[in-house]
């Protein structure tokens, strides 16, 4: 199996003197659910940044797709509409994301962009809307709503495009406890759904709950390592020198029990499958 990214040897500094990413190299396989777990001013952000093609390395190959991702190769129309069909970012702000007049808007906004046919879009929208529970919001203007709902509507904007790739920066960030075990049980289901996710955090209960997979991010921006959630979050001098798990703490095991794991049964949000329509040919 191919993987759906491959960094060799990153490096990146802003204003090209500020650390941010020093020698990382990873793959991340499809189907995935990965963690990059570290301290605020890690790198975490950045690497999803590269990773969306918002920067690029330093130095250093993305692999993305198994095509290099490059900025010159973004600016074509072809490889731009694969790259940005496949690969749905939410940010950490979803004051950042929204911006549109209405939410049914916002979340069309992706797939016109695409090109796809005012069918199919409606369908997408209403599809979407009905899955996240949001449907009474889609008249709305996105700065009048809550906190919780507009991050709703966030990720509603990137699952109307139907990627294969969610990158997730700070998903939890200010969430009540109900919001919060809402977007718990939906990774769950996008999981299920052979979505491959990758997630930025400092919070080792939403890794433990979410992740197959968790890389720690050091304060020097370099990956101190990489295995299964129960692997990493139980490393307490790992975790200790990360700054991402207090000295005092010695016990992390409470993240693993029945109460923290995602709700399974019938009752939980759907994906539904839906196939990721070809972006058709926008006239001139």
């Amino acid at each position: 199996m191919k993987p759906v990214y491959e960094l060799t040897d990153i490096h990146y500094r802003y204003h090209a003197a500020i650390p941010a990413l020093e020698g990382i190299s990873l793959s991340i396989f499809p189907g995935e659910s990965v963690t990059f777990l570290g301290a605020n001013g890690s790198g975490k952000s950045t690497l999803l940044h590269l990773l969306d093609g918002l920067i690029f390395p330093d130095s250093g190959t993305i692999k993305a797709f198994d095509e290099v991702l490059t900025e010159e190769k973004l600016e074509t129309d072809a490889f731009r509409c694969f790259f940005r069909s496949r690969v749905g970012y939410v940010f950490q702000n979803p004051d950042i994301q929204l911006f549109c007049p209405t939410v049914f808007d916002e979340v069309a906004f992706g797939p016109l962009q695409l090109g796809l046919p005012a069918g199919e879009v409606t369908r997408r929208v209403e599809d979407t809307l009905a899955m996240l529970g949001i449907t009474s919001l889609k008249e709305r203007t996105p700065n009048h709503l809550s906190g919780g709902e507009k991050k709703k509507v966030a990720i509603a904007s990137v699952l109307s495009l139907n990627p294969q790739v969610l990158l997730l920066d700070e998903p939890t960030n200010a969430l009540d406890p109900r919001t919060r075990y809402w977007f718990i049980e939906l990774v769950g289901q996008l999981r299920k759904a052979g979505k491959t996710i990758i997630t930025t955090t400092h919070e080792l209960s939403l890794a433990a709950q979410i992740s197959s997979r968790v890389l720690v991010l050091t304060e020097e921006h370099a990956i101190a390592a990489d295995g299964t959630a129960q692997e990493v979050i139980r490393n307490h001098e790992l975790l200790h020198k990360a700054n991402i798990l207090h000295e005092h703490v010695t016990d992390t095991s409470g993240y693993f029990g029945k109460e923290h794991e995602p709700h399974t049964g019938d009752n939980v949000i759907k994906f539904p499958a839906v196939p990721a329509a070809e972006p058709r040919p926008r006239r001139s």
